[in-house]
């Protein structure tokens, strides 16, 4: 209920919620035609240049530890790969069992 009594119309505060967020993502994907493209030789410099500071921040791993997280990953998947193999084997004979 309102300050005056009178009941809130619910479809009215939905639909302007929905059209709020219309015009907030319109907005924020650079469709306002205040902004220009998103496309211009400057904003594309620009973010190429965010890129370029952003991959200098990050910290890659020594090789010997991405070779050691690399072969658990191979024994994991073939462990996997053996286990998921023996009961598809196990399930076909079953079922080929019952429908004989």
């Amino acid at each position: 209920m309102c300050k005056n009594d009178q009941p809130v119309q619910k479809e009215t505060i939905i639909m302007a919620s929905k059209e709020d967020r219309l015009a907030k993502s319109k907005k924020a994907a650079g469709n306002d035609p205040e902004q220009g493209s998103v496309f211009r030789p400057d904003r594309v410099k620009e973010f190429a240049n965010e890129v370029k500071n952003e991959f200098g921040k990050i910290v890659w791993p020594a090789k010997k530890q991405t070779m050691g997280t690399t072969a658990v990953v191979v024994v994991l998947v073939m462990i996997i790969s053996f286990y998921l193999g023996a009961v598809d084997l196990l399930l076909g004979k079953i079922i080929g069992y019952v429908l004989r």
